[in-house]
């Protein structure tokens, strides 16, 4: 019986060790196509900026390998297998390029706050429904959050591009095109705060129920 046991055991083991071996291969594998298909591409996406007149700052990476980072960079994902960026993308046209990134930069604050306070709001519903609330206070709640963006961009403070590209636009302004990444566990922390203190402020509700409404 005990030699049995030992034998099945033995079975078990390599039955585990065999499909440990497999998913590595298969996650190898699967880098390996993305980082393929990032490099084609991010050599196509190149070709097509340098032929509209966009060009990288001084000393910086080519532009192919600049895309196909954040190409890269888009794939990353979580211990628990979700996206770990949100990105953006922000465009500024001004009368030099200093102003032209400041502009793009804040423009894709703005998008990358949208889309974190869409977040925000899909987890709040979820827990609205568990609730008791009139239905005059859960439209409030949707109310707040959607007019939150603006303050969670200027939480989030300045956020580095990942990369920015400029061309001079035929009136002779400069054109700054960027794209930015974020955490989405560090934004969500911070939309978090942002829409409990706003839902406080305007709502007046207790520290219990804004626990339970932001699933904390």
């Amino acid at each position: 019986m005990k030699k049995t046991i030992l034998i099945l055991a033995a079975v078990f083991f390599t039955l585990t060790m065999v499909q440990t071996i497999d998913a590595q291969k298969t996650d190898k594998e699967l880098k390996k196509d993305v980082g393929a298909k990032a490099g084609k591409e991010a050599k196509k996406e190149a070709k097509r900026l340098t032929k509209a007149g966009w060009q990288v700052p001084p000393g910086s990476l080519p532009l192919a390998k600049i895309l196909e980072n954040a190409w890269m960079k888009q794939y990353q994902e979580d211990d628990k297998g979700n996206p770990k960026y949100i990105t953006a993308d922000g465009n500024g046209i001004a009368g030099n390029k200093s102003a032209a990134e400041m502009q793009a930069i804040e423009l894709g604050k703005v998008q990358l706050a949208g889309t974190i306070s869409t977040k925000v709001a899909g987890l709040v519903s979820a827990n609205v429904g568990n609730m008791e609330l009139a239905a005059g206070e859960a439209e409030s709640i949707t109310e707040v959050i959607s007019n939150s963006k603006n303050i969670i961009a200027q939480e989030m403070g300045y956020i580095n591009p990942f990369f920015k590209i400029h061309r001079v636009t035929a009136n002779g302004n400069t054109e700054v095109q960027v794209r930015l990444f974020y955490d989405v566990a560090q934004s969500m922390e911070i939309a978090k705060k942002v829409v409990q203190k706003e839902l406080k402020d305007k709502l007046n509700k207790n520290e219990e129920d804004l626990k339970k409404l932001m699933g904390m």
